[in-house]
């Protein structure tokens, strides 16, 4: 794997957390809409089941990266993950904690949708941040597993998970996210560190979720250029593209400054942001 990916992987180990700042919804940007019965700021529109991928061959849970390359339909997803790795130990004090407080204000502000991927123990430790963010129409909460554990051995410094558990582990962290209150979780999953293999995605299966990757490294892994962030942002999207950046200030500084300048130079492109359901419903997936 590359430098970048590594650097990027890196922090996922560390984690990142978000919070909500500002409340106030400005004017949309032209050109870009909410999601298709998404619920309104102050009503909650009926759910309808979102769009997930085929299980792939022998029935594995599906991987998806970005959707197919159409220069007439230019559409990037921006995810961010939510971590915190559950034995709050060495790892925690090392960046997993709820320090970033800027970049959600960022995005309701700019008017950007997007998907965060959070675990379990997040919307535990933080359960109004992850209310709060769940019921804002402009996003999407995904699932990061319960506890931040590798889902393979050998995955940047992450403790393992066993096999038995891995299943488990989703589940729970859709159960803690109801306890906090948010109401439509997505059948979406990132694994923790990015790594997989056919025995995790083979435990995945019964759950029914799309196994969600990226296309497009931030490379905001302990960077403090944020100009570099973007650089490397705006020179990787194509149509269809999925970016995976991280929201923890103190492994993660740059990244609010970064979106600050990545949002404005891609919509001068023709780029609409979108949250990662659409980019599957455009990949064919199935409702």
């Amino acid at each position: 794997m590359i430098a970048s990916v590594c650097r990027v992987v890196a922090a996922c180990a560390l984690g990142a957390a978000l919070t909500a700042c500002a409340t106030a919804q400005p004017a949309r940007p032209p050109g870009e809409h909410a999601h298709p019965g998404a619920p309104s700021p102050t009503r909650t529109a009926p759910a309808s089941r979102p769009p997930t991928l085929a299980p792939g061959p022998a029935g594995l849970t599906p991987v998806f990266e970005s959707a197919p390359r159409t220069a007439a339909d230019r559409t990037v997803a921006l995810t961010f993950d939510a971590d915190m790795t559950a034995d709050q130990g060495p790892r925690a004090a090392a960046g997993e904690r709820f320090d970033h407080p800027r970049l959600i204000g960022t995005l309701r502000r700019l008017r950007v949708p997007a998907t965060v991927f959070m675990t379990g123990r997040w919307a535990e430790e933080y359960p109004d941040q992850a209310r709060s963010i769940g019921r804002d129409p402009l996003f999407e909460v995904a699932n990061h597993s319960y506890s931040h554990y590798a889902f393979t051995d050998g995955c940047y410094g992450l403790p393992t998970l066993p096999g038995h558990r891995m299943r488990a582990d989703v589940e729970r962290a859709y159960a803690a996210f109801r306890r906090a209150g948010v109401p439509d979780a997505k059948p979406y999953f990132r694994f923790p560190g990015g790594c997989y293999d056919r025995r995790a995605l083979k435990a995945l299966t019964p759950t029914g979720v799309t196994a969600v990757q990226w296309d497009v490294v931030g490379g905001d892994a302990f960077a403090t250029d944020a100009d570099a962030v973007a650089r490397q942002v705006l020179d990787g999207v194509r149509p269809g593209s999925v970016v995976v950046l991280h929201c923890t200030r103190s492994a993660a500084p740059a990244t609010e400054r970064a979106v600050r300048r990545i949002v404005p130079e891609l919509r001068r492109e023709g780029y609409r942001f979108v949250k990662v359901s659409e980019l599957i419903a455009r990949a064919g997936g199935r409702s």
